[in-house]
């Protein structure tokens, strides 16, 4: 051991894990996966537009090729009321995957 007064140089190794560059879409999808495991992911327009009422969403995701403008006029104008923030998707298929509305095969690919 080394007297008072002494320097001891001690090195350290330190990993840092590998950043991952993300997309919108699969950035989306990885929210919308940890949502939908802790239980903070609300879907259908019932849902929605209670959560968007009490102010419990964070942000809202719409499908572009909704047919239904009436439902996206009352969720864009019940998100600019409230100040939350919402994003589209390209399509209501792929967001129905990713919010956990479909079956899963035993190859993993969505039915």
């Amino acid at each position: 051991m080394g007297e008072e007064g002494d320097v001891v140089d001690v090195e350290l190794e330190t990993t840092v894990a590998p950043v991952q560059s993300y997309d919108q879409n699969s950035a989306l999808k990885e929210v919308l996966k940890k949502a939908l495991i802790h239980d903070g992911l609300v879907r259908g327009l019932r849902e929605c537009v209670r959560a968007l009422d009490k102010r419990d969403a964070h942000l809202c995701i719409l499908a572009e090729n909704c047919d239904q403008p009436a439902y996206i006029n009352l969720i864009k104008s019940l998100c600019a009321e409230h100040n939350i923030n919402y994003l589209t998707v390209p399509s209501s298929e792929q967001l129905g995957e990713w919010a956990g509305l479909c079956k899963i095969d035993k190859e993993g690919k969505a039915r």
